[in-house]
């Protein structure tokens, strides 16, 4: 695929965006109900995203994680053709399985240049039960995975914050969701990180922050409201 700009034409490289979403029993109710209603409110911003950048083609997927993890939305899908359906919650958290299966699929990713750093945004509101850091293992030992702009947010107040800085590196990158508030907008925010790593800029720079604007997060306020 390529589009018309001024001075030329440019090839548009692939950005995958992958949500791991944690649909533990103790994401039910209106934790899980909140997740599903941000993550759906952030698809009109993310194709007027696509459609304002020329070098970027979003490819949007899900994982899904409580008993075991599995692929929600399997296969890579164009921002525009993409549609969330509803997660519900029970079981366990099994984190370190979510990130095997996206480790495996990244590993699948052929290493040539059309391709841009996945965008990983990691959700979740409790504690791993199962190994973790295979997980986090896997996942960083896959040339795409390094690379990878790797976000987690943590939802309420029970979350270990220590795994998810190992997830994403960068203990800037763990945003704390104390409320439903802070959920939309920190979903949000993570959903337009996708403008700045499809930059020319940042597509040079590389790397698991590259792009990322850390002063753009929205603050945590002083809201009482708290999972």
């Amino acid at each position: 695929m390529s589009k018309k700009l001024p001075g030329g034409e440019m090839t548009s490289r692939i950005l995958d965006f992958i949500w791991i979403a944690d649909c533990s029993g103790s994401m039910d109710g209106e934790k899980i109900q909140t997740l599903n209603y941000a993550i759906r409110q952030t698809i009109p911003d993310m194709r007027k995203e696509a459609d304002d950048n020329p070098n970027a083609s979003l490819m949007v997927r899900a994982v899904k994680f409580s008993d075991g993890a599995s692929w929600h939305v399997a296969t890579a899908t164009p921002i525009d053709q993409f549609n969330w359906t509803d997660l519900t919650a029970g079981g366990v958290t099994s984190l370190g399985m979510a990130l095997d299966l996206v480790a495996a699929e990244l590993n699948s990713f052929p290493t040539d240049t059309k391709r841009l750093p996945p965008v990983l945004v990691l959700l979740t509101d409790g504690q791993p039960t199962d190994d973790y850091k295979k997980g986090i293992d896997s996942l960083l030992n896959t040339p795409w995975g390094k690379k990878a702009v790797r976000i987690a947010i943590a939802i309420g107040k029970d979350t270990d914050l220590d795994v998810l800085g190992q997830f994403t590196g960068n203990s800037e990158l763990v945003l704390e969701a104390k409320n439903p508030q802070l959920l939309i907008k920190f979903i949000k925010w993570a959903s337009t990180v996708v403008k700045t790593v499809s930059s020319p800029r940042a597509a040079a720079d590389g790397g698991s922050d590259a792009g990322v604007d850390v002063n753009t997060i929205p603050a945590a306020g002083d809201d009482d409201d708290i999972w």
